[in-house]
């Protein structure tokens, strides 16, 4: 049998640095029929000269702008022929046997359209990492979160989730996807710029009836907030106005008429929270999100990718609020938030 030939595909602005540090672990990868790719948006650094010099073997995809994640990988894909895609970010350390069990598992399973590793923190390799975890969910009020971490709570990995099961979600920061599901899905929404489109891509795969899944025996290590750090204004703008969106684009007509205005006033809340805590900027930002998603809703739908068909039942979709099991019920597990929507 022939073995799948995997693309590795990492979207560079201006990462000059992280491409220095974690190429080589991507370089030493142990599965034997794969390609690295450089897709570059643009950089107005010296990343470009730093791969021509010191990795001549690996191809270059050369962007004419920073078109952000989403339509950054978009342009790129398109110039890529592989069986997998594998999008990496370049703030990602691998293990060198980590695209084994992901080829494996899909080339196994034809419904699984992508899955996703385990990804641990590079900082602490003990503790899951904020961007996806051991993979993700979605509570029934579209806030994401993920198995090892809730909100701002990272937990230790100590093997709880290292069962290969179906997720809602599946990290932009290593996400292994199938390229006919993803080009049929028309790809990320470019209208999100970046923050939230693996969520609202994953959501549409499993509507079109496939599934997403973790797979725990590959494993990386992520630092995160490379670009944008947790806290900036700009993070906190992308993630509430394409939140929104991503509703409103794939719930049906009575869940929209239901959760959308009580995400605006969980929303309010956690602003004037911020505000009162003395960040005004988090306030504003969550303001400005809603006034551009009331934008986009009367002026810009035709800019977004809604999906095509409705026919599969998404899973890893909580039944309840994390919001209050969190805040209020003081839950900060995982397993603890599962147990008691239950």
């Amino acid at each position: 049998m022939t073995a799948s030939h995997v693309a590795i595909v990492i979207l560079n602005w201006n990462g000059r640095g992280f491409l220095e540090k974690f190429l080589p672990s991507v370089l030493q990868t142990t599965y034997k029929d794969h390609e690295l790719i450089v897709a570059d948006n643009a950089s107005t650094d010296d990343s470009i000269a730093f791969l021509e010099k010191n990795y001549p073997s690996i191809r270059i995809i050369r962007l004419k702008e920073n078109y952000g994640f989403a339509k950054g990988y978009n342009e790129a894909l398109t110039q890529v022929n592989a069986d997998y895609y594998m999008l990496l970010n370049s703030d990602v350390e691998v293990e060198p046997d980590w695209l084994q069990p992901m080829v494996q598992l899909l080339d196994h399973n034809k419904e699984i359209a992508a899955c996703q590793p385990k990804v641990l923190s590079f900082d602490n390799k003990q503790m899951f990492e904020y961007a996806g975890a051991a993979g993700g969910w979605i509570d029934h009020y579209g806030y994401p979160f993920s198995k090892g971490r809730i909100f701002e709570t990272c937990e230790q990995d100590l093997g709880q989730y290292d069962q290969q099961e179906s997720i809602f979600w599946a990290t932009g920061a290593a996400l292994f996807i199938r390229p006919q599901v993803f080009h049929d899905m028309k790809g990320f929404d470019e209208y999100f710029f970046a923050h939230m489109e693996e969520i609202d891509l994953c959501w549409r795969i499993q509507l079109a009836g496939y599934t997403i899944y973790s797979c725990p025996s590959s494993v990386v290590y992520h630092v995160g907030g490379g670009t944008l750090p947790q806290g900036n204004p700009r993070k906190t703008f992308l993630n509430f106005r394409n939140n929104h969106i991503m509703l409103y684009k794939n719930l049906d007509w009575w869940s929209k008429v239901r959760v959308i205005p009580y995400r605006f006033c969980l929303d309010g809340i956690s602003g004037w929270k911020g505000l009162i805590s003395g960040n005004s900027a988090y306030l504003f930002a969550i303001i400005k999100a809603h006034f551009a998603f009331l934008g986009w809703l009367f002026f810009h739908q035709r800019k977004s990718v809604f999906p095509a068909v409705r026919t599969g039942k998404p899973r890893g979709v909580l039944n309840g609020n994390v919001v209050w099991l969190y805040f209020v019920k003081k839950k900060t597990r995982f397993s603890e938030i599962v147990r008691q929507s239950l």
